[in-house]
């Protein structure tokens, strides 16, 4: 497909080595990093805690108030963004999905499909589009006594602490977890990040509807409008459809071309122009890869056999099933 001529602006995915000084664990406040203040992912789990200075976070396509004494939690590949004030002041805590789970071997991508019951320190992530996590004003002091104890920890790492520093992480999850229990539960009970993929389907269906005839439609914009990565979505789409995003164009692109061809007298130019082909030429040749014959041959069957409707006579056996 031909590439973009009005790509959206790309959205940047870190690594660990990009914004963590270790790569496993790291823990920091707002003095020792700039915050990044554009849309952006990264590859690891992060947690964001609000220590002073009111603001908000958009995750995925959620927007949602993000006050003093609340926790974010991002799952990797998550499309995030907090814009935290000049004067706010918050700990970050970076970390790779082995050193929260060492058995947690499925891909980053699939991480909203593992069972609750199998790993509840999850439950935070997957779940921060629909659920404010705040910590309890008369409990503050305990949850900044515990980042001050990771804090050491990962400044300082001998025998042993590492496990400690893994111990702390997940007292900080599991207390909000109890914490939410209830909410946390009946989201899981709803499936909501299924309902969430659903929706997300959903924008990309509709943006690939009204940008069809336009050459430069584009995973990266589909995935844009859906606040997905190019990535998740070619993987959401592989795993939700068995199809890859340029298969599921080209199908509908056929489609309308098939139906200029049997009901209009537009030339061949004009089919493919109509059809979101920019060039006649890669249009007649996948044309012919997908039926077998040009789009003047298919054209010209069609007429020859006064049938508009049913399978091709000329190129039955190049039909398959691929409208969506």
């Amino acid at each position: 497909m031909p590439g973009s001529r009005h790509a959206p602006a790309a959205i940047r995915t870190y690594g660990m080595q990009e914004r963590s000084d270790r790569l496993d664990f790291y823990i920091r406040d707002q003095t020792e990093r700039p915050a990044l203040t554009a849309p952006h992912r990264h590859d690891y789990f992060q947690i964001q805690v609000n220590l002073g200075g009111d603001t908000v976070q958009q995750i995925g396509g959620a927007v949602r108030d993000f006050r003093q004494g609340m926790l974010a939690f991002v799952l990797p590949h998550r499309l995030h963004r907090i814009p935290h004030p000049d004067d706010g002041r918050f700990m970050v805590i970076n970390f790779a999905q082995a050193f929260l789970r060492r058995d947690l071997a499925c891909d980053p991508l699939d991480l909203e499909d593992v069972p609750l019951a199998e790993a509840p320190e999850l439950a935070p992530f997957r779940f921060q589009e629909y659920l404010d996590f705040s910590w309890p004003a008369d409990e503050f002091d305990s949850l900044r006594n515990l980042l001050d104890r990771m804090r050491a920890l990962d400044g300082a790492r001998g025998f042993g602490a590492v496990e400690v520093l893994r111990g702390c992480l997940l007292q900080l999850i599991g207390t909000v977890c109890m914490r939410h229990r209830d909410a946390l539960q009946d989201l899981g009970r709803r499936s909501a990040q299924r309902t969430g993929r659903r929706d997300a389907l959903a924008r990309v269906r509709a943006h690939v509807a009204a940008h069809l005839a336009d050459p430069s439609l584009s995973l990266a914009g589909a995935a844009a409008a859906a606040f997905l990565s190019p990535n998740y979505l070619a993987h959401l789409l592989r795993k939700e459809t068995g199809r890859s995003f340029t298969e599921m164009v080209l199908d509908q692109r056929m489609a309308i071309a098939r139906s200029l061809l049997a009901s209009s007298g537009l030339r061949i130019g004009a089919v493919a122009h109509a059809s979101g082909f920019g060039d006649e030429a890669y249009f007649s040749r996948r044309f012919r890869q997908c039926y077998g014959l040009s789009p003047r041959d298919w054209r010209r069957g069609l007429a020859d056999s006064g049938s508009p409707d049913g399978p091709h006579p000329l190129c039955r056996r190049h039909e398959t099933a691929q409208t969506p």
